[in-house]
């Protein structure tokens, strides 16, 4: 026989309860709580939060906004007369109720009473706040919960940052614009249609064509931009009068079809890039014989002119996992040949040293290796060591390229905790395979998918969506007449795609670059530039 759960009256409240959470009906809500209070019921948490839970979502209903309201409110009171201590989820949900009906102030000011309770706001207890600020264009009170979700650590996302920028936008705040274009480029890569109608409307208005200076100093923005990685100078609003905006698509290799300006490759800035090679250098001091990876960092220092980095096992052995398999030197060395065709300089190639003694046993091999270490190509890290901190060090400290298929997941890069490493790898990392053969390397791409700030002042934004291939994708050209006059709409002129010290001229940039592999038994490397011998640790 089927066992009978609402055979009491608190199994039946919670029943009907959870039916009426479901269904999200406020009559059904009303009517069960009075019923729970007749009976005396004692409700916990969970009563609560659901009953709280259907106010907030029925309160956006015109003909159920006053009584989600007022029937909320009724519902919270009873709970703190009852010492029953408010969650996150309560006090979100009442703050809905009060955003709901217009009452910023009530709906900020119950996320600051969450302290009393020793919770933690998250970013949707405070957006019922910051959107109704935003509708009332309470330009200042939206500021200030914005100040206060980052004491808080919580993190704007675009829907945020978006009606921040269009009550900036509506109240005539130029400056504060320009500070959310920038904050949106750092959240987002792509901006939602939406996100796209308030830019287009602030630079489509009287306000924006007004602020901007007619004259600034060039050298001071290309120096901002470069410290900065590329794509942004930040120095305030370049230029004077009206904007036109256009949605427009971009080439494959970053040059605007319509304004003829050249998208960049965005690297981390100067900071960032400094913070991390000092992080990569503590983490592998805390996990290497100390004295060794000193010695490399000092060796590095004197032998800055690498322009890419080479993950030496990573290919070598890579789709090696056969019976007759083993280290590919034949490999290692078309990724060399390849990287030095491009620009006549050669790569560092990290490999560790048990790995060099064994490959120089084979006689075939010696003639190679012996003239890679030689000539600083090769440095091999010593006995113990991971190699991995060395290839990864010296990719960041140099700003060069890094070719490796390795995806960088292991938890030895998770303890880098950086946010900024998933951008690092998009631009640095440089993966190869080998078909039939033939060596193809798949570059950085030639320019980032992200708002970009010109040199000259002007923006362009792309537009979220699905794409058969990139050239498609809508942008904003957003620029100011006489802008490009200088470089021809239709010259698309070329510039370096990063500050950083890669090979990223156009040929390097060539994801469909192959080059077959030369038989090892014969494989020759040509004249090499007289370098320096690499003092790695290489015991021949």
């Amino acid at each position: 026989m089927r066992k009978n759960h609402n055979h009491t009256p608190e199994s039946k409240f919670r029943h009907d309860l959870d039916l009426c959470s479901k269904k999200k009906s406020l009559p059904a809500a009303i009517s069960l709580y009075e019923t729970a209070i007749s009976d005396k019921l004692r409700l916990n948490h969970y009563h609560f939060n659901a009953l709280l839970y259907v106010c907030s979502e029925t309160v956006t209903e015109p003909s159920n906004r006053a009584s989600a309201f007022e029937f909320g409110f009724r519902v919270f009171d009873r709970m703190l007369a009852g010492d029953v201590k408010p969650t996150e989820a309560t006090v979100t949900a009442v703050a809905r109720l009060a955003a709901a009906v217009g009452d910023g102030d009530r709906a900020f000011g119950l996320v600051k009473t969450m302290g009393e309770y020793t919770v933690t706001p998250k970013l949707r207890s405070l957006e019922p706040a910051l959107f109704c600020y935003c509708r009332n264009l309470e330009a200042d009170k939206a500021y200030e919960v914005e100040d206060y979700m980052v004491s808080v650590g919580v993190s704007a996302e675009e829907p945020d940052l978006a009606a921040l920028l269009k009550v900036s936008a509506d109240t005539g705040r130029g400056e504060r614009v320009y500070g959310y274009l920038h904050k949106l480029r750092r959240a987002v890569r792509c901006v939602s249609e939406s996100t796209a109608e308030i830019i287009k409307g602030w630079f489509g208005g009287a306000g924006a064509g007004e602020v901007g200076v007619e004259e600034w100093e060039s050298e001071k923005v290309e120096e901002a931009v470069s410290r900065n990685g590329g794509g942004w100078h930040g120095l305030g609003w370049l230029g004077k009068g009206e904007w036109d905006v256009r949605r427009v698509n971009v080439v494959v290799g970053g040059g605007c079809l319509y304004c003829g300006e050249q998208l960049v490759c965005v690297d981390i800035d100067r900071d960032e890039t400094e913070k991390f090679a000092q992080a990569v250098a503590g983490l592998a001091m805390e996990r290497e014989v100390q004295s060794n990876f000193k010695d490399f960092q000092d060796w590095l220092d004197t032998h800055a002119e690498y322009e890419a980095i080479v993950d030496g096992a990573n290919i070598g052995l890579y789709q090696q996992n056969f019976a007759e398999g083993g280290f590919s030197i034949s490999q290692l060395d078309a990724v060399v040949e390849e990287l030095h065709s491009r620009n006549n300089k050669w790569p560092l190639v990290v490999l560790h040293n048990k790995r060099v003694k064994s490959l120089l046993e084979n006689a075939s091999n010696r003639k190679l290796l012996e003239e890679w270490i030689a000539q600083g190509v090769l440095y091999g890290t010593p006995h113990g060591s991971n190699d991995d901190w060395y290839w990864l060090y010296a990719a960041v400290k140099l700003k060069c390229l890094l070719v490796t298929n390795d995806e960088m997941r292991d938890h030895i890069f998770e303890l880098l905790g950086r946010s900024f490493f998933l951008k690092w790898k998009e631009r640095h990392q440089v993966r190869y395979t080998f078909l039939k053969g033939d060596l193809k390397l798949e570059m950085p791409p030639s320019y980032s998918l992200v708002i970009q700030e010109s040199e000259k002042g002007n923006w362009h934004v792309p537009l979220a969506g699905e794409w058969t291939d990139e050239s498609s994708r809508t942008w904003l050209c957003i620029t100011r007449p006489g802008s490009f006059e200088s470089s021809g709409r239709d010259n698309h002129k070329l510039v370096k795609s990063c500050d950083a010290k890669s090979i990223s001229n156009d040929k390097l940039h060539g994801n469909s670059d192959s080059s077959p592999i030369r038989d090892k038994q014969t494989s020759t490397t040509g004249k090499r530039k007289e370098r320096s011998v690499s003092p790695s640790r290489l015991d021949c």
